[in-house]
C-alpha cells in the first residue's frame, strides 16, 4: 500500500471500531484495533502498522491545550496524562541571520514532562495498553524513550521493563527511569539489538511493546505537526516550507507525514502547503540518509554506529517504511553532519537561551549545512525540531559549555579577570560556530 498524499478519505472496513482501525502499509490487510495485541501484519512482508481514521479531523475539531487538544484525530478522548505537548515555538532570530533563512522558528520538544517528545507518544501508547489488560510495559532505548515509558507507567500503576545499551546512554536518562522505578537491562550490545532482544519477548506476549514499531505510539507523536501548523499559521498567515528533524528511529519523520496526509484527507491542507520534510543523521549513523542519497526503496542496517548524539545512535531505523515515502512526497531530504557541527549548533542554540542534547542539535546543523550547499533555499520559512532538554545529558552539554575560570577570592581579581577581553559576543560567536 502506498502512503501518498491524496484527498481521498479511507473508507472504514468492517473490522473498524467507530471508524478507528488497524492497516497494512504494505498489503493493506486491517485489523480491529483493540481486539488483540499486534505490532506488525500477519503477510510474508511483516509490514508496519498504521492506525486509520473514516473521518480524518479538521482544525475546527481541537480544543483545549497540549496533546489531547487534538482528542478527535487519536484513538481516545484523554489518555494516561502527565500533561504533555503545547511545547514552544521559539523564535530565534540571531540564529536566523547566521543560517540565512527568511523565517526560522524551533520547535523545543524538550519542554515536555520528561524532558522530551517521546511523551507524546507514551500518552497514547500507555492508555493504549490499558485498554488492552497488559501488565508489562517495555522498550528498548537509548534514553528517551525509557525515561518517558518509565515516568507513564508509573502514572498508571503498571509494571515497566527498559533495556538500555551498556555504557551508550546518558545518565541523565538512566537516573529517570532508575528513580520512576522501571527494570533497567543494560545489554552487551547497541540500540538495534537491544531492540531485537523486547521484539522476541512481545512475540512471546511477556511484555507489550512501546517502542515506536507500536503503531499507537506515532499516533502521539503526529500532535507536534498539528502545533507546529497551528502556531505558525496564527502567526505568519501561511505554513512552513520545510520542517527539519534528527532522525533516530525515524518515528517523528513517520509521524509528521501521517499527520499530513491526514490534514489533506480532510482539506485542511493542500499537497502543494504540506512542509517538506527534512531528516538528519549523524555521519557516524546514517541508514536513512544513505537510503535517500542512493534513491533505495529501503535502509540497509547498519551494524557498527558511532556518536556523541546518543538519542539518535541508531544504525536500524523501524519506521524508515513510513519516513522514507515521507520525505520523498513532501520534497523533502536527508542529510548527515558531523558530531563537531552538532556541537556548534548545540552551542549557538544555547546562545539563544534554548538547552538541547547534542541530538536535538542535529536539526540545526542539518539545516545550515543544507543552506550552505544550496539546497535550502535563503526565502524559506523553516521550523527545526528540538527532541530532548540540555540536563538529558549533562556530561555533554558541560562538555560543550565554557570552561569555569579560577579566580582568586577578592573583588579586584573578579574586576581584573571581567576587564580582560571577552569572546566577541553572541554575534560574533553564531558566525563563528557556522563559518560565516
Amino acid at each position: 500500500m502506498s502512503l501518498e498524499l491524496t484527498t481521498a478519505a479511507p473508507t472504514a472496513p468492517a473490522d473498524a471500531e467507530d471508524g478507528v482501525w488497524l492497516a497494512c502499509i504494505e498489503c493493506g490487510e486491517t485489523y480491529a484495533p483493540f481486539d488483540e495485541i499486534r505490532y506488525t501484519c500477519d503477510c510474508e512482508a511483516e509490514g508496519l502498522l498504521e492506525v486509520r481514521y473514516a473521518d480524518p479531523p479538521t482544525f475546527d475539531d481541537f480544543e483545549g491545550r497540549g496533546v489531547w487538544r487534538y482528542a478527535a484525530g487519536l484513538p481516545f478522548e484523554e489518555g494516561v496524562t502527565l500533561p504533555e505537548g503545547d511545547t514552544p515555538l521559539h523564535e530565534v532570530d540571531r540564529l536566523r541571520r547566521g543560517i540565512g533563512v527568511n523565517r526560522l522558528r524551533i520547535k523545543h520538544e524538550g519542554m515536555n514532562p520528561t524532558g522530551s517528545f517521546k511523551d507524546r507518544g507514551m500518552t497514547v501508547g500507555v492508555r493504549v495498553a490499558r485498554e488492552l489488560g497488559v501488565d508489562r510495559l517495555a522498550c528498548a532505548s537509548t534514553g528517551n524513550t525509557s525515561a518517558a515509558l518509565a515516568a507513564y507507567g508509573a502514572r498508571a500503576g503498571m509494571e515497566t521493563l527498559v533495556l538500555l545499551p551498556s555504557g551508550k546512554v546518558a545518565a541523565g536518562k538512566v537516573a529517570q527511569a532508575a528513580l520512576h522505578d522501571a527494570r533497567i537491562l543494560e545489554v552487551d550490545g547497541n540500540f538495534d539489538a537491544c531492540l531485537d532482544i523486547v521484539q522476541e519477548l512481545a512475540a512471546a506476549g511477556e511484555a507489550y511493546l512501546l517502542n515506536s514499531l507500536n503503531p499507537f505510539r506515532l499516533e502521539g507523536q503526529k500532535t507536534i505537526g498539528l502545533e507546529i501548523l497551528e502556531e505558525f499559521r496564527d502567526d505568519y498567515g501561511r505554513f512552513p516550507d520545510r520542517i527539519v528533524l534528527p532522525v533516530g528511529n525515524a518515528g517523528n519523520t513517520a509521524a509528521l507525514y501521517k499527520c499530513f496526509r491526514e490534514l489533506v484527507q480532510a482539506g485542511e491542507l493542500t499537497p502543494d502547503e504540506v512542509p517538506a520534510l527534512t531528516g538528519v543523521q549523524a555521519e557516524g549513523a546514517a541508514p536513512m540518509v544513505e537510503a535517500i542519497e542512493n534513491g533505495a526503496d529501503e535502509i540497509r542496517r547498519w551494524e557498527e554506529v558511532e556518536t556523541r548524539a546518543t538519542a539518535i545512535r541508531i544504525g536500524n531505523p523501524v519506521n524508515a517504511p513510513k519516513a522514507l515515502p515521507g520525505i520523498r512526497e513532501t520534497g523533502g531530504t536527508a542529510v548527515a553532519v558531523s558530531d563537531a557541527h552538532i556541537t556548534a549548533a548545540q552551542r549557538a542554540l544555547a546562545k539563544e537561551g534554548i538547552g538541547v542534547e547534542p541530538a536535538s542539535a542535529a536539526s540545526v546543523a542539518g539545516l545550515d549545512k543544507l543552506v550552505d550547499r544550496g539546497v535550502v533555499d535563503e526565502s524559506e520559512d523553516v521550523v527545526c525540531l528540538t527532541t530532548g532538554h540540555l540536563l538529558k545529558d549533562p556530561d555533554a552539554a558541560f562538555e560543550a559549555g565554557n570552561e569555569p575560570e579560577p579566580v582568586a577570592n577578592s573583588t579586584a581579581a573578579v574586576r581584573e579577570l571581567l576587564g580582560q577581553e571577552s569572546s566577541g559576543g553572541v554575534t560574533g560567536a553564531l558566525k563563528g560556530l557556522f563559518g560565516r
